[in-house]
């Protein structure tokens, strides 16, 4: 009975996931066309600082992200330039490489077993 109330909520969550990273794929995609940004976007994730030439080439790329992406408006909004660290580590393709692998070395061992 329990899993008859809980799977319109299911659904919606799975709709939902299933969205953000078709829309997370289109976003990426948009954004490595512009070979520039990922750089200058993941200097910070990676630890490094960014200068104000690199904040003057991310604003450049940014406004002709802008024209294609309507995402992008979340950087309008107040506070906005303080989501491009979690933009970065969202689009990280490395991150989602680690928990694949990490996946795989789970699976791997639980089958060893």
């Amino acid at each position: 009975m329990s899993t008859v109330l809980f799977a319109p909520a299911l659904r919606l969550g799975k709709g939902f996931f299933a969205l953000q990273n078709r829309e997370r794929t289109q976003l990426l995609e948009e954004m490595t066309q512009m070979r520039d940004l990922m750089p200058l976007l993941m200097k910070q994730r990676n630890g490094y600082h960014w200068t104000k030439d690199d904040r003057q080439h991310i604003r450049k790329h940014l406004r002709n992200l802008a024209r294609i992406s309507p995402y992008i408006i979340l950087f309008v909004a107040p506070g906005g330039l303080f989501l491009l660290p979690v933009m970065a580590w969202w689009l990280d393709r490395r991150r989602i490489k680690r928990n694949a692998d990490a996946q795989r070395a789970r699976n791997e061992a639980a089958n060893r077993k």
